[in-house]
């Protein structure tokens, strides 16, 4: 089995250590990476601002890089989102684009279902809170969402509670949304930010040192209010903690 590792465009240029560590957690794991150069962004941003000419460029593109591979693994569920979901328009059954469609994962996706690893030998002596990212959450199923009435689950928790030392925190509202949104929080600066200052909030009541999630996107959103604030708690994309990596 070969992976095809897919590192999203602001993640490869904001978040290196966070997309390394996603890397050095598969290796860790004996699975055989491998990270296509010709890759680039999978067209969410312009697919958010109504660019449906240049996403069709950037879908067919995507599907060429990556359509050797027998899986596909991001460290990003709002862009595996956008492949599985929003590329159908631009293939018309197309054989490559369904076979990525069946195989394109976020890294705990992949964990937690494909690979469904039960211990990690690693090592994280801190509280943490997990933001459960609203594309991941509802769309990919990482979790239960809290409206529908359905028996409590988290893919995030359950990789989180193999790591040594760990103390994951129960937060108030624990899948309600960031307001990031991608351009949202662009056009619609105030209520994003208003919206961010809630879930941070929610983290700093229950006492949280760590912020993590599997969609670095909202992570990098309410790292930047926090910073704003000089507020303490550190964020750190899952695959760092599953890989033991220290604040």
């Amino acid at each position: 089995m070969t992976i095809g590792l897919f590192i999203p465009c602001f993640m490869n240029e904001l978040y290196p250590e966070a997309s390394m560590a996603t890397l050095k957690l598969l290796e860790k794991l004996k699975f055989n990476v491998e990270y296509p150069m010709e890759q680039t962004c999978c067209g969410q941003p312009m697919a958010n601002s109504g660019c449906s000419q240049d996403i069709e460029k950037l879908a067919h593109r995507f599907v060429n890089t990556f359509k050797k591979y027998d899986y596909v693994v991001a460290p990003s569920g709002s862009c595996v989102t956008m492949v599985k979901e929003h590329y159908e328009p631009f293939f018309n059954d197309n054989k490559d684009y369904n076979k990525i469609k069946t195989s394109i994962y976020e890294i705990t996706e992949f964990l937690h279902d494909i690979a469904k690893i039960d211990k990690l030998d690693s090592k994280f002596n801190y509280k943490v809170g997990i933001h459960n990212s609203c594309h991941g959450h509802r769309v990919l199923k990482l979790g239960s969402a809290s409206e529908l009435n359905i028996p409590h689950f988290n893919k995030l928790e359950s990789l989180l509670s193999l790591v040594e030392g760990i103390e994951l925190v129960k937060l108030n509202r624990d899948d309600e949304c960031c307001g990031f949104g991608g351009t949202f929080c662009v056009t619609e600066e105030a209520i994003s930010v208003a919206m961010g200052k809630d879930r941070i909030k929610d983290h700093m009541d229950s006492n949280v040192q760590v912020m993590t999630g599997a969609d670095m996107s909202c992570l990098m959103h309410m790292q930047g209010i926090m910073n704003r604030d000089k507020n303490p708690i550190k964020v750190m994309h899952i695959s760092e903690i599953l890989l033991g990596e220290t604040i």
